[in-house]
Parts: structure tokens; sequence; C-alpha cells
């Protein structure tokens, strides 16, 4: 019997696509929607869940911004044969989003055990929710907002790229925020740090639905729900992106941080209350 029903891979397909890009952490979400439904959060298969529907959302990214990453993926093929391509800042775009992504993929593989056991703790989801959220109002109060997206240098993209490795580490920080965050504190604009962000996360979060595969397959999460869950979160991530992108333009962050510590204190007294489990 699998360890995820369809219709649970229905509400979590669209939690993912809801939080996957918000700074709100859809990692978090997952687990305490998981914990809602009595879903063991610490199941292999159910960490392995979670990752491969991530690639549903990962593809809305793609669909959406699909001429800027033809673009960016052009430049850096001529780049290799051109050598007077290779200043155009696509093709060092390219190579940035490559580095950049070195460090958490290193790091995701050495902590896997940790990940996947004790910092997978509810508790652990709480207090990252409420720290992240102090991290991301201090990031847009500092942030003076002045650079675009033309702006980025490899600086900006190893500094954004590394910050991945909190919401690695400790579910509830946030990519999104994460990334978004440490934009700001680096100047860029609000769309450009959100944009930025985007672009970062497709490879590390590609690798880590296919290296999760085989462990939701195999260890008790049946090819329906995943496939459900997969395709769910790619149409509502997609309307989430386009929402958010529209949202950041006019808008500081200051929802999103007084949203994520209702949800950390919320999640600290249903603990509490023993009402879910950790």
């Amino acid at each position: 019997m699998s360890a995820i029903s369809v219709g649970q891979a229905v509400v979590l397909g669209v939690v993912e696509g809801v939080t996957e890009f918000l700074p709100v952490s859809s990692t978090g979400h997952l687990k305490i929607t998981e914990g809602l439904m009595n879903i063991p959060v610490d199941d292999k298969s159910v960490v392995g869940f979670s990752a491969v529907i991530q690639v549903g959302a990962i593809a809305a990214v793609l669909v959406y911004f699909f001429k800027d990453i033809k673009r960016i993926v052009s430049a850096w093929f001529r780049g290799l044969t051109n050598k007077e391509e290779r200043y155009h800042h696509d093709y060092k775009f390219a190579w940035w989003v490559i580095y950049s992504t070195i460090p958490i993929v290193l790091v995701g593989l050495a902590a896997k055990p940790l990940i996947d056991g004790p910092l997978g703790s509810l508790w652990v989801v709480g207090g990252s929710l409420i720290a992240g959220s102090v991290v991301m109002w201090c990031a847009d109060q500092m942030g003076r907002h002045k650079r675009g997206e033309d702006d980025t240098s490899f600086k900006d993209a190893m500094l954004v790229g590394c910050s991945q490795i909190l919401a690695l580490l400790f579910p509830g920080f946030s990519r999104s925020g994460a990334t978004m965050s440490t934009a700001l504190i680096l100047d860029l604009d609000r769309v450009a740090a959100t944009r930025l962000s985007f672009f970062l996360g497709i490879p590390a979060l590609t690798g880590a639905g296919l290296y999760e595969l085989k462990d939701a397959l195999g260890a008790g999460v049946g090819a329906a729900p995943l496939a459900v869950g997969t395709i769910v979160s790619f149409v509502v991530a997609y309307a989430s992106i386009a929402w958010l992108l529209k949202f950041v333009a006019k808008h500081s962050f200051n929802a999103f941080v007084i949203y994520r510590i209702v949800i950390g204190l919320a999640l600290f007294g249903l603990l509490a209350a023993g009402t879910i489990n950790a």
C-alpha cells in the first residue's frame, strides 16, 4: 500500500506549487501538511515524494521563463566555441548558475542523514520559519533595492547560491526566502532578487528531485501519487510565479514575514498540544 494516497498527493501538490517560490518554505509547509494528515514526515519514501514533486514546480519555471532560459543557454553554447561570446552577460550568468549550485550539492550529499533525520523535525521547521522571518525583514530594510538583473555579478550568484544551504539544513527557513534575502542585502531590487532566486533554484531542485526519485518509488510511494502530485504542483506553481513577480514589483516582503511568524507560532502550539507529531 502506498504511503501517500492520490487524494493526499493532490493536496501536497497544491501546497508545493503555492509555496515553492514564495519565501515561506515549501518544505516546512509540506511537513506541516503531512503531519496534519498523519503522514510520517521522516519516512524515507515521504521525503523522496516531497523532493520529486518539486520537479513539477521547477518545470513551471522552465515554461514561464522559457525565452530567458533559451537565451542564456544559447549564449552559453555559443561561448564554448566563440571567444567573443564569452564577454556576454548571459554566457557568464550560465556559468555562475553552475558554479553556485556546487556548494549545495556537496552539502546536500554530506548532510543527507541529518536532513532526513533530526533536522526534519517539525520543531526545527517552526524555529526556522521564525528565524527566517527575522532575516527576511532585516534584509528588506537593509537593502537599497538599486541594482537590476543586468547588474548581477559572479559574487552575487555565489553568495545567493550558497544561501540555499540554509534552507537545505533547516527546513522551514525557505530556499526562496534565503536567496531573496541575500540578494536584497546585496542591494538588488525585489524583482531582480526574485528572478535570480528562480534561476538559481532550477539545477538544485531538479537534481534533488531526480536523486530522490528512486527512494520515493522504491520505498512505498506509488507511481500514481507521484505523477498526480507533480502535475498539480506544476499547474499551481505556474500561477504562483506569475502572481509573485507582480506582487514584489509593488510591495515589500512584510506580508510574508508576518505570515511566517504566525505559522511558526501556530506550529509550536500544535506540537506542544500534541495535535501533530514532530
